[in-house]
């Protein structure tokens, strides 16, 4: 009973979760998986990035942007969670970060992501810590408190975003350090954050996915050059 119990919510979890389109599927197949994880590789003297997927959202729908960030010299980490559920493997940046030695990197998510990014990064010892973290349509809670964090943070949101608690974003940022640079995507929505179709409960975006991809790199980009 318990078996079949299992496999029903397993089969449950993967009809309702997100799926990358055609090109996130084409852009993935540029990366290197180890693992599940998706690898796009940039220069290695330069900060790498980890990347916690939003809930049910597959980390493939991510490698549009992932792969442009990458083409400006910053290797990115599409960790695959379990069951496409961050909350289940919030210290997944471990491995990937002991795999490929690496020191210098930052490390963010989208949506729940984005939360169990920032509960990982409150977690490190400072010699082990992230230089910077990020939110895509997301922010932290108290257990993953970052205001006494002293490296750069971004919180980068769509203005037709549906599905962010924009009232628990907005009391949220008492866990955040005054460096954080506050960006907002004109006519991006929750769903353009990651490349997989409409999401539900999200606002329709006045600009077509490909911009929203542009601008997401564009923006990580300008940020990560403040990386040192």
């Amino acid at each position: 009973m318990i078996v079949a119990l299992l496999l029903i919510g397993l089969f449950y979890l993967k009809t309702i979760t997100y799926t990358p389109t055609t090109s996130a599927i084409e852009s993935a197949e540029k990366a290197k998986n180890e693992n599940g994880t998706l690898v796009f590789k940039g220069d290695p003297e330069k900060p790498s990035v980890i990347f916690y997927q939003g809930a049910l959202v597959e980390n493939t729908s991510y490698s549009l942007w992932a792969e442009q960030v990458a083409e400006a010299g910053y290797s990115v980490y599409l960790v695959k969670q379990p069951l496409n559920l961050a909350v289940l493997g919030q210290n997944k940046a471990e491995a990937v970060i002991q795999k490929n030695q690496l020191s210098n990197y930052v490390i963010g998510g989208h949506s729940l992501g984005g939360v169990m990014a920032s509960r990982f990064a409150a977690d490190q010892e400072k010699q082990a810590a992230p230089k910077g973290v990020f939110f895509l349509a997301s922010y932290p809670d108290e257990k993953g408190s970052l205001a006494k964090f002293t490296g750069p943070v971004l919180s980068l949101t769509g203005s037709e975003d549906g599905v962010l608690n924009w009232t628990a974003y907005d009391e949220s940022k008492r866990y955040l350090p005054k460096q954080t640079l506050y960006e907002k995507i004109s006519g991006g929505n929750h769903a353009g954050f990651g490349s997989y179709g409409e999401q539900k409960g999200d606002h329709p975006a006045s600009i077509d996915n490909e911009e929203q991809q542009h601008e997401i790199a564009e923006h990580l980009i300008n940020w990560l050059r403040n990386i040192k």
